[in-house]
């Protein structure tokens, strides 16, 4: 199996869906382009940001086809492939290959608690059943699922588990994975708040919701970290501060699709049952977006 070296900023896509259920496949293709022009090493769609819960199949296979076909092999699109069960995950991952992804992010949401050998054995499954790199998520706050370290250590004994995303902001653990497994689990951040400090633990970048709508930025704070100009790298991530505490303060999806309204992109609303911001929200989203010069 190829690993083609994921590094850099992987924006999560936004999955822009019509009052029908339809998906908005214009919209999608202008935003590929867009956010490839501006930059960024890579695409995943079907992430947090991407709403992939409320997704029907259906839809989560015609948003993978259609970013595939408009990135066109210019960056690596690594699609999420989420689920409870092993069969569902293995089923959606093929698919996702057979529609030409490069990879896939594997998340396993839990329904009913599980014991660690289960949770390993689900990734274990799900990466023996695809010939492409594997990057595990760890986001036990939205899954149900906490991926330790000494779990981590077994997966990373899996050939084609290369890369983990994190979404703990747990540095300290972040720190052990990096010196335990080396280069055995590259590291990716999966929120916009920590980047700086996951490269300067080692990590080789970051996969975000708001990179969606910063593109030019974060690829500029990605080159300043890996020249190993720290300063400019936080004073730059000190600047994007505000546009992150929002993406904290409103549910993500929703706050993510206003901010690609304001830039133009007829995304559509957050899938119900997930509120529309109100106004007073989309104006404090307006005003952190024109201080980081985004709209």
């Amino acid at each position: 199996m190829h690993d083609p070296g994921f590094h850099g900023v992987f924006p999560y896509l936004v999955s822009p869906i019509d009052a029908d259920g339809s998906v908005k496949e214009p919209t999608l293709r202008r935003l590929v382009r867009h956010l490839i022009a501006q930059g960024v090493h890579g695409l995943t769609p079907l992430g947090s940001t991407g709403e992939v819960a409320y997704l029907s199949r259906r839809q989560r296979r015609e948003i993978v086809r259609i970013v595939v076909e408009e990135a066109a092999g210019r960056v690596p699109v690594v699609p999420g492939v989420e689920s409870a069960s092993t069969r569902g995950a293995i089923e959606e991952a093929l698919a996702y290959r057979e529609l030409g992804a490069d990879g896939i992010v594997l998340i396993l949401s839990s329904y009913f608690p599980l014991r660690e050998t289960d949770a390993a054995q689900y990734f274990k499954e799900v990466a023996a059943a695809v010939d492409c790199p594997v990057i595990v998520y760890n986001n036990p706050r939205f899954t149900g699922v906490d991926l330790t370290v000494g779990l981590l250590e077994q997966l990373a004994a899996v050939d084609n588990i290369r890369y983990l995303k994190d979404a703990t902001g747990n540095t300290g653990r972040l720190l052990s994975v990096t010196n335990r497994l080396g280069g055995r689990l590259k590291v990716f951040a999966a929120s916009a708040h920590i980047p700086l400090f996951v490269m300067m633990l080692g990590g080789v970048g970051w996969m975000a919701g708001p990179a969606c709508i910063v593109p030019r930025q974060s690829v500029e704070l990605y080159d300043l970290c890996r020249a190993g100009r720290w300063q400019e790298a936080m004073d730059l991530q000190r600047r994007l501060w505000p546009v992150n505490e929002l993406f904290q303060k409103y549910l993500l999806a929703a706050a993510v699709k206003a901010a690609l309204e304001l830039q133009g992109f007829d995304v559509g609303d957050p899938l119900p049952p997930q509120p529309r911001l109100d106004v007073a929200a989309r104006e404090e989203i307006e005003a952190a977006l024109r201080a980081v010069g985004a709209l």
